[in-house]
């Protein structure tokens, strides 16, 4: 089976676990997905079957966008609602005019250090098992951009977000930085995935329900073609004798006016064949040959 599931994961659920489960449902061993949610996040994770997991790099550079609600007035270790209160600040005083001019500086290019209770590893070792073992080490700050950040909700001392960002954004981290922006401290309080790349929460498939289709046997109704995730991209058709060239790893001349820097390649009967990259001499070569 190849393909993309859109799922919407529920709250509590690891990303793996939700691999784990889609891995059993289908009997393929080929699975992963674009883009870890946290335990306590909800919301779309798209999940790659058979040759559908060469093009993950595709979805993951792509952009995302989330809900978030972010509480004043209290920080935590974790810098969201499963950590341990670290610090406690008045958030009364803090408006909306006032909210609102700290949340400019988030917008653009920001850099952002990421959370000790995170998946990125220090000498092999994840931080979040350094940091159950009551370690810290120093992270270098990173960068991220923000291309879109919006008040959608003001509930005092709740702010409701809306953030559309680039890969490699830790909307905890935001959290963190907007409550010692205001002085008060904050935290992430709740936290929903609406859009990953071209999947939308509005299409996705709640996990109880792609576990009753997998009983059932009709699960593979929700599979979306692995193409999907490339359909910003130029496509053109070859014939016979340049799909062997392409399957053989060769280099091929294209005569397309694609501005990227990828192109997809399909048979003449309508298969996915290869995602091409364009070399600085104008030839393109196979990055991704999938038959």
């Amino acid at each position: 089976m190849d393909g993309i599931l859109n799922i919407d994961k529920p709250k509590g659920k690891t990303s793996f676990s939700v691999v784990a489960l889609v891995r059993r449902l289908s009997g393929e061993r080929r699975v992963g997905h674009a883009g870890t949610l946290d335990p306590a996040a909800t919301g779309v994770l798209p999940v790659f079957l058979g040759r559908g997991t060469r093009l993950i790099e595709f979805l993951v550079d792509d952009t995302k966008t989330y809900v978030a609600q972010i509480e004043l007035g209290v920080a935590t270790d974790t810098y969201d609602g499963e950590g341990r209160v670290t610090r406690r600040g008045d958030p009364s005083g803090i408006s909306l005019e006032k909210l609102e001019e700290a949340l400019a500086a988030f917008r653009g290019p920001i850099r952002q250090t990421p959370p000790m209770y995170s998946a990125l590893k220090h000498h092999g070792q994840p931080l979040y098992a350094l940091a159950r073992a009551g370690l810290e080490v120093e992270r270098k700050s990173r960068p991220a951009q923000i291309h879109r950040l919006e008040l959608v909700g003001w509930q005092p001392p709740v702010a409701r977000l809306e953030i559309e960002c680039s890969k490699g954004t830790y909307i905890r981290s935001l959290a963190q930085d907007l409550g010692q922006q205001l002085g008060c401290g904050a935290h992430l309080k709740g936290l929903v995935r609406t859009r990953c790349g071209p999947f939308r929460i509005e299409d996705a498939i709640p996990l109880p329900q792609l576990e009753e289709a997998g009983r059932y046997g009709y699960w593979m109704q929700f599979v979306h073609p692995i193409d999907t995730v490339l359909q910003h991209y130029s496509a053109v058709v070859v014939n016979s004798a340049t799909e062997e060239t392409i399957k053989k790893g060769g280099a091929i001349t294209l005569e397309t006016a694609a501005a990227e820097d990828y192109c997809r390649a399909y048979t003449t009967d309508g298969r996915l064949l290869a995602m091409l990259q364009r070399l600085p001499d104008g030839l393109w070569q196979p990055k991704k040959v999938l038959i």
